[in-house]
């Protein structure tokens, strides 16, 4: 797998709590010159991020992120206000409160209604791994699959632990056909991409890889065609 084939699934990710708009407009370049799959950054930036970069790279940004408690009407305000903005892609994090009571027609209902206002853009739903039983984890599969999303999603990468292996092959056995993998949290080497990708996952979000592929090219010369 060339590096070209990693990037193209990279969610070129910037949601530091302190991250300015150079920051950003930083983070879109790379995208852009890397041919990142989207950069994923803060709401508040989107409507900046998209008059910036147009049509060049796709825009992913957050909703009841990071930790998922806002209330169903709260989360579907702020997907309808970043697509007005001009997110082309929205990740999600769901309740995990309601989903540990159990309340699973609950959970159901608002990654429905979220997806519901989303459309045609991209829905990711944040489950938050690191937090769940393997029950949970396998019931969150079916309820994603259920849902109408397109993504179900590891983690945000701000709690306890990110993306592993492990919940990875989880997903890709309990998911229907329909639902792709997004590995999040905690991705750090060309390695450990290059074996997500490889066990199911389509997309993975990170602030790492691209900082290893200009390094690499500023090494080697290749124009991003380096073989791992």
């Amino acid at each position: 797998m060339n590096l070209q084939e990693i990037l193209s699934k990279v969610d070129h990710t910037l949601l530091s709590q302190t991250a300015t708009f150079d920051d950003v407009k930083r983070v879109c370049d790379e995208a852009v010159k890397y041919s990142t799959a989207c950069v994923c950054i803060a709401p508040c930036y989107v409507v900046s991020a998209k008059n910036y970069v147009g049509d060049k790279t796709k825009i992913c940004t957050v909703i009841g992120f990071p930790n998922g408690y806002n209330n169903t009407e709260t989360k579907i305000f702020e997907t309808k206000s970043a697509i007005k903005d001009g997110a082309d892609e929205i990740d999600m994090v769901i309740n995990i409160g309601a989903l540990k009571d159990k309340k699973y027609d609950y959970v159901l209902k608002e990654i429905s209604e979220i997806k519901k206002w989303c459309g045609t853009k991209i829905l990711k739903v944040i489950i938050e791994t690191c937090l769940l039983t393997e029950e949970e984890k396998i019931k969150l599969c079916k309820i994603v699959s259920e849902s109408g999303a397109d993504f179900i999603k590891t983690s945000t990468g701000f709690s306890i632990s990110g993306a592993t292996f492990d919940d990875v092959n989880l997903f890709k056995s309990h998911i229907s056909p329909n639902v792709k993998i997004k590995a999040a949290g905690g991705i750090k080497t060309l390695e450990e991409a290059e074996k997500f990708i490889n066990l199911g996952a389509s997309r993975l979000g990170t602030s790492k890889i691209v900082k290893i592929a200009k390094n690499m090219q500023s090494m080697s010369g290749s124009g991003g065609q380096i073989k791992l």
